[in-house]
């Protein structure tokens, strides 16, 4: 007796799921993502807190007794400083913000983390939040392999069109984000171009970040787009690996 094959769910799809099996993988990526930050966000943004808040206090302490001032004072108050810097926190104001722990800071920590990029220039402090990184880099650095290689697909044909114009695909990721460095944190182009090389080859030396105060080692005067800039540098650095992984596994 004749029966009917099943019929095979279309490529890119779940079998019984009319959602494209690379829009749940993006999902749960994103899922992922939100976890880690959400995380971070709360073990680092408490300490930093508390390390804002007692420098803010011994500051004023200080300024309030400024004509006795002794050595054990001054002490104190560069050992505060030290250690709000580390837990990063913003002192140069007189509010005790998180600094770059707030909710952007802490998602440009989860995305260098998943990616191995790792900057350097921001790392838990606490206890809890590193050992949360262990698995959380362990559960998301294959998640991100697979993400960008099903991703990279995607984008593959119509970006090769517009690198094939330019000599090729390091030409169109390496040439074009100096420029945009250049204007939006006053580098050299230069400067701009070995920073898009180290963070497209994943080195991440951590000598030249996108940031905000303190951590910006060569900033434009009278700029401060933290947000925007650490975003945007985030979404990239995706935006260029997605391509590369999707074009390396095709040639596989």
């Amino acid at each position: 007796m004749y029966r009917p094959r099943a019929r095979a769910a279309p490529e890119g799809r779940v079998r019984g799921c009319p959602v494209p099996s690379i829009v749940l993988l993006l999902l749960a990526y994103l899922a992922y993502l939100a976890l880690g930050t959400g995380v971070f966000w709360t073990l680092e943004g408490r300490a930093a807190q508390d390390s804002s808040r007692s420098f803010q206090r011994d500051k004023w302490e200080l300024l309030q007794n400024f004509t006795c001032l002794d050595r054990p004072a001054l002490d104190s108050l560069i050992r505060d400083v030290v250690q709000a810097y580390e837990h990063g926190a913003s002192l140069l104001s007189n509010t005790t913000s998180m600094g770059r722990w707030e909710l952007v800071g802490s998602f440009f920590f989860s995305v260098s983390t998943i990616t191995t990029i790792g900057y350097g220039n921001l790392s838990p402090n606490t206890m809890a939040a590193r050992l949360f990184c262990i698995f959380f880099a362990l559960v998301g650095i294959p998640l991100n392999l697979v993400v960008l290689n099903r991703l990279g697909y995607l984008m593959q044909q119509g970006v090769n069109h517009c690198a094939s114009r330019l000599g090729g695909t390091w030409q169109l990721f390496l040439l074009l984000p100096p420029l945009l460095f250049s204007h939006m944190e006053g580098w050299s182009y230069t400067e701009g171009f070995y920073f898009a090389f180290i963070t497209l080859s994943t080195v991440g030396f951590g000598d030249y970040v996108i940031a905000s105060c303190l951590l910006s080692y060569r900033r434009k005067p009278n700029r401060d787009w933290p947000t925007l800039e650490r975003t945007s540098k985030s979404s990239g650095g995706l935006l260029k690996r997605t391509f590369l992984a999707g074009h390396s596994g095709s040639r596989l």
